[in-house]
């Protein structure tokens, strides 16, 4: 952890469970519940994986995501699914201040904590995507997000993709693929309020066919991530 004093492990996306006082709201919506949209398969479990290896609490929700996202702005469109936008604004209101604003308040202030006792911070928010979306395959097994304007952020991601590739060359890593690590979300959000020689935010994205297949594979994966993570951190 030579470029770092403290390490952040985040999962904002780690299940599928509803509130029971959203319960009906969500009835008739299992089977979506259980797909991509309403959680990110294998990120909680990676997640655990990171933050035992660093050390560190992990900060994590298992509230489905299709009640509001917490990986995105209030601003954004994507924050409410089809669900939840049928709600009144009150109604909206409360699910915010119940069930986002904590979790955002939560790691906002561990990192502001951080910096403000000049820690530099880097922070790996973990999640999973979905190997096809709208009859597109994702042609990567890895995705690293991260802002390219981020000296320090291109050269985690660099040092990352270079030991993934040394340890594992049958994996498909790609940088701010199937997204951009610029685009709203946690990591973009906290870049505003921190000074890049005091924060990095970092995307991790896994293909749930890992997950989804289970096995020996997927605890291999995991492993492999976990140390190539820590080895970039300290070349």
């Amino acid at each position: 952890m030579a470029m770092f004093d403290a390490i952040v492990i985040t999962c904002e996306h780690g299940g599928n469970e509803v509130p029971p006082e959203f319960a009906a709201l969500f009835a008739g919506h299992e089977e979506l519940l259980k797909t991509h949209r309403g959680y990110d398969p294998g990120a909680l479990e990676l997640a655990w994986r990171f933050a035992q290896a660093v050390g560190h609490p992990l900060h994590y929700s298992t509230t489905t995501r299709l009640l509001c996202d917490l990986n995105r702005t209030l601003r954004c469109p994507g924050h409410l699914s089809e669900i939840t936008q049928t709600l009144n604004e009150e109604a909206i209101e409360k699910l915010v201040r119940a069930h986002y604003e904590p979790y955002r308040a939560a790691v906002e202030k561990e990192i502001s904590d951080l910096v403000e006792g000049d820690q530099r911070v880097l922070h790996l928010s973990v999640h999973s995507f979905t190997p096809e979306l709208d009859g597109e395959v994702r042609n990567a097994d890895i995705g690293l997000l991260y802002d390219p304007k981020s000296p320090t952020e291109v050269a985690i991601c660099d040092a990352w993709h270079a030991a993934l590739s040394s340890a594992r060359p049958e994996l498909v890593v790609r940088r701010n693929y199937p997204y951009l690590g610029t685009t709203d979300g946690f990591t973009t959000t906290l870049r505003t309020i921190h000074e890049p020689e005091k924060y990095a935010g970092i995307e991790l994205e896994v293909n749930q066919s890992w997950p989804l297949a289970a096995g020996k594979a997927w605890q291999e994966l995991q492993a492999s991530l976990v140390a190539t993570f820590q080895s970039a951190l300290n070349p």
